[in-house]
């Protein structure tokens, strides 16, 4: 007797097309921050989700109503938190954006990531 088991999800294997948008034109503070997602996974009740995003040069304010883990590929990402906090990420670097957290994403390098969110 044969076991059916999930199969396992390979970020980097070939997704599907990547869904283009951009943040609400309200938040827009610089430049044209297009971005992509590519969604490799979603569980079953929907909360947990991951995948590939990309960026492009620009900023925009911030509001995160889930926990991101995010490992940066390429580019050059600063994140200004409302409390005053600065931090520069570049490609290689792993970091959680916690829910809650509120401020502006400013990216100066073309940026990609893997990223995992739970709601």
């Amino acid at each position: 007797m044969t076991s059916q088991f999930p199969a396992v999800t390979v970020l980097n294997d070939p997704g599907p097309e990547a869904e283009t948008y951009r943040p609400a034109a309200d938040r827009i503070l610089t430049g044209d921050p297009v971005q992509t997602v590519s969604n490799r996974f979603s569980s079953a009740d929907g909360r947990f989700n991951c995948g590939i995003w990309t960026g492009a040069v620009g900023s925009w304010r911030v509001v995160f109503t889930e926990n991101e883990f995010c490992q940066l590929l390429e580019g050059v990402v600063v994140v200004r938190g409302d409390d005053g906090s600065e931090r520069r990420f570049q490609a290689g670097d792993a970091f959680v954006m916690p829910a809650g957290f509120t401020g502006v994403w400013d990216i100066l390098e073309p940026a990609k990531k893997y990223y995992a969110v739970y709601e």
